[in-house]
């Protein structure tokens, strides 16, 4: 066995967000980042060690961004305008960064629009940052 360079992995708390026409601030997390293939189970007669499966479609879940509320509302906005029947599709980028800050995985979430906004829950006898949580329905991913 050869030896390589040694590939260290990214660390996930160094991304950033990017959404076409809106401009935004920093996000704590993004969830989502997922792609499932369906398939299907086929029995063949007389094969007992195993079962066909075919690949059927691809299903995205919606991204999920989070950030401490300031006073940006453009999330908000951005959301209120769906609630209201203007539904503005855009593409979102999610990149990871690498220790000196440079992009080294790039996602595209294509036409996606805002279908979900919430607030956390306000405590007096807390001190947590409040954050809005956006869901993001989209028309699949893409690297690059």
């Amino acid at each position: 066995m050869s030896t390589g360079e040694r590939k260290d992995p990214y660390a996930g708390f160094r991304f950033s967000v990017e959404i076409e026409g809106i401009v935004v601030g920093g996000f704590s997390e993004v969830s989502g980042l997922q792609a499932e293939t369906e398939f299907e189970e086929i029995q063949e007669g007389g094969v007992n060690d195993f079962v066909h499966k075919l690949p059927k479609r691809t299903k995205y879940p919606n991204i999920v961004l989070k950030r401490g509320i300031t006073d940006s509302d453009v999330l908000w906005k951005w959301h209120q305008e769906v609630v209201n029947g203007k539904i503005n599709r855009t593409n979102i980028f999610v990149t990871l960064l690498d220790n000196e800050g440079k992009g080294k995985w790039r996602w595209s979430f294509i036409e996606a629009y805002p279908v979900k906004w919430n607030s956390s829950d306000l405590k007096a006898d807390g001190s947590v940052v409040t954050v809005e949580t956006l869901e993001i329905a989209h028309n699949g991913i893409k690297k690059g």
